[in-house]
């Protein structure tokens, strides 16, 4: 080895190092979600001691995942000891909209156990989780109703941010019907009827998804103008919307699968309808991208993939579409709007 290799080495130790450690991060970042410090921290900054008493964990072991959390940015520690929110531990906090809370303990304590086999995943392109849990994600998840409520309630939290960005930067002004194809709790459905009083919807999902999504609009008073109607994508999707939305689905299945959601939204739209498909865009290049982190994830877990604009754009051409238009939104997610071809 050269004296210039062995310098670039050591100049590069730092971020490899690093870079191969990020889980302990991870980790303690569930931790602090788990035992709720932040909600404890909601009224200013308090000592590890009382931490500790208040979550019944071992003080001096709390302290050092919290000075950890406090390098990593998401506590700050005063010179007293006592340790405070930044603005980016106050997501972890249950209370507040935004909140992240749900999202960190499922990555953590959820899917993260998948990734001890990522090298299957490499090696084949099947997602790892079936082979480390025994079952697909989603048939895990309905024999683990606990891990379920996480998973869900994770899923909420961010698509929460996203869905309502994208519906109010829409101009869904001509719409008289909306089809949320997939539509989960319906917090879409609820930001779009919200923003437009003429429109009605439509929200589509599986069985057991409807029936706890039909009881939240009821509660909301938005039974008499959004029907809740249960069924598979996969065969079919109901007919007479104007537009038809496709909240970050996509990205859970593989391009065959997409094509076939997406011929059956075809299927079911007018030509002069519109598809409006919220995701997750990759840029080109090497820079770098929540995206692109995502994307592995998808391939661990679902096997699943994120995509850039111009793979969108293939799959909707497969499927009868023609992109027209992608929205920017202020979040992490871009609205593709597409058109019968």
């Amino acid at each position: 080895m050269t004296a210039a290799s062995t310098a670039g080495s050591a100049t590069a130790a730092p971020a490899l190092l690093e870079l191969s450690t990020g889980y302990i991060v991870t980790k303690a970042l569930s931790v602090a979600a788990q035992l709720g410090v932040a909600d404890l921290l909601a009224d200013g900054p308090r000592p590890a001691a009382e931490l500790a008493a208040a979550t019944g964990a071992d003080e001096r072991s709390l302290y050092r995942v919290l000075r950890l959390l406090a390098a990593a940015g998401v506590l700050a520690q005063r010179s007293s000891g006592e340790f405070e929110l930044t603005n980016v531990g106050a997501g972890l906090r249950s209370d507040v909209d935004g909140s992240l809370r749900a999202w960190v303990i499922m990555n953590s304590e959820g899917v993260y156990g998948a990734f001890r086999d990522v090298l299957h995943s490499v090696q084949t392109g099947e997602p790892a989780f079936e082979r480390v849990f025994g079952a697909p994600l989603f048939e895990h998840l309905a024999r683990h109703p606990e891990q379920g409520a996480v998973f869900n309630d994770a899923m909420g939290d961010f698509s929460r941010q996203a869905t309502t960005a994208a519906a109010a930067s829409l101009d869904l002004g001509g719409v008289e019907r909306l089809v949320d194809v997939g539509g989960g709790d319906g917090t879409f459905v609820a930001a779009a009827l919200a923003r437009n009083p003429r429109m009605h919807a439509t929200l589509y999902d599986l069985p057991h998804v409807a029936g706890l999504t039909r009881a939240k609009l009821d509660a909301a008073g938005l039974a008499d103008r959004c029907e809740v109607v249960a069924g598979d994508f996969f065969r079919s999707v109901p007919r007479g919307g104007d537009a038809y939305v496709l909240s970050w689905i996509l990205h859970d299945w593989d391009d065959e699968r997409c094509v076939q959601i997406l011929h059956n939204c075809r299927e079911a739209i007018d030509d002069g309808g519109r598809l409006l498909v919220v995701e997750t865009l990759i840029p080109e290049g090497d820079e770098p991208h929540w995206g692109k982190v995502l994307d592995v994830a998808m391939l661990v877990v679902t096997g699943g993939r994120e995509r850039t604009e111009d793979e969108y754009a293939a799959l909707f051409e497969r499927s009868g579409f023609r992109l027209s238009e992608v929205h920017r939104i202020p979040s992490l997610m871009s609205v593709l709007e597409a058109r019968p071809a």
